[in-house]
């Protein structure tokens, strides 16, 4: 079968949860011998984490220029390929043509709900272009396929499949032997952690740092971009110069590492399409302190450390009730534990592949 993969995110991204969604189904989809892939891709690609992971057949990639990218990701394809195939955007574009079956992959409404003027109206224009233009539609979660429903209610349900992201093998608990030169100066199990995007208000960032502080935990921050000097002022201000550290770039290995050392994740987004963080840090071990919306429910499967409109008093709160000397602790990491197994890439590769075949064989 024949299949067409757009790349784009790795030209809008460095990195990112949609990028890692997108190399780990390449990764699998590239050993799979009932696929022909091939690929369009920017020059920029290249500038991509988990791009880089990727070996891709040079003879395979339809490579393109960067310039003007600002204008081309908005752009869809009049097919050339005479043979029918299956067009999967990493990014909210479609093919046009008659032997084209496309399908589109859905993360979040987070521009729907929180985002306002121009960008939230171009961001919606491309997204729903490219959900109406699909014969198949993947949502991550069914919060996503809720959402989806109710911005978009003519689509028929039946379009719709929810396959949930998995989780890297590489996150699990560590051997207590084990040497590792890592790049903060924090004690065991005396840091929390935040993993990802500062920028968006709806993610909670100074939410985490104002319970740091009244918990007198340090915070160890994982990707998201360099500090701003603003972030850097507020966390000197609200923490001190040495109970915060900023790390990017983290390998797999070493975020396990982050994760089984840390006293605990902190994760207060309002809103989530999925939350892979929180599988990984369930995996290794780490407990997840998270609100009780969008997704996020659905996925840690784990309500005794979730919190309902969540404040600074409230996550500080329940850092205190991880305390090692009663038995949430081991019951929020045993439950997680559990709970992560439903999880794994392979089971996103193998019911998106046969959604795929079942797409290709009714057109």
């Amino acid at each position: 079968m024949n299949i067409y993969l757009d790349n784009i995110i790795f030209s809008l991204q460095k990195a990112g949860g949609a990028s890692v969604v997108w190399q780990q189904h390449l990764e699998r989809l590239l050993q799979d011998e009932d696929f022909q892939c091939h690929f369009l891709e920017y020059e920029n690609a290249h500038f991509n984490f988990f791009r880089q992971q990727l070996s891709i057949n040079n003879e395979h990639v339809n490579l393109k220029s960067s310039n003007f990218l600002k204008i081309k990701r908005y752009l869809n394809f009049n097919s050339k390929l005479k043979d029918k195939h299956i067009f999967h955007s990493s990014h909210y574009r479609v093919e046009r043509g008659e032997n084209v079956v496309n399908v589109t992959t859905v993360h979040d409404f987070t521009y729907e709900h929180f985002i306002s003027g121009l960008a939230q109206k171009v961001h919606s224009w491309q997204k729903n272009l490219a959900i109406n233009n699909s014969e198949g539609i993947i949502c991550v979660s069914e919060s996503t396929k809720k959402d989806l429903l109710f911005f978009l209610p003519h689509i028929k349900e039946n379009k719709i499949r929810v396959i949930y992201n998995g989780v890297d093998s590489a996150f699990n608990p560590l051997i207590d032997n084990i040497f590792f030169e890592k790049k903060h100066h924090f004690d065991d199990f005396n840091y929390a952690l935040y993993i990802g995007d500062r920028s968006t208000t709806y993610k909670n960032f100074n939410m985490a740092v104002d319970a740091c502080k009244l918990a007198k935990i340090p915070l160890l921050i994982i990707g998201g971009g360099q500090l701003t000097e603003l972030e850097k002022y507020n966390l000197k201000t609200k923490l001190g110069e040495q109970n915060f550290i900023s790390i990017l770039g983290v390998s797999v290995s070493d975020l396990n590492y982050y994760y089984n050392k840390a006293y605990c994740l902190l994760y207060p987004s309002l809103y989530e399409g999925f939350g892979i963080p929180i599988i990984e840090a369930q995996r290794s071990g780490c407990p997840v302190i998270a609100t009780n919306s969008s997704s996020i429910p659905e996925v840690i499967g784990n309500n005794c450390l979730a919190i309902e409109n969540p404040t600074p008093q409230k996550i500080f709160k329940k850092v205190k009730e991880l305390s090692f000397a009663n038995n949430l602790r081991k019951e929020s990491i045993e439950l997680g534990f559990e709970k992560s197994k439903r999880f794994s890439w392979q089971n996103t590769y193998s019911e998106t592949t046969e959604f795929y075949k079942e797409l290709y064989f009714e057109k």
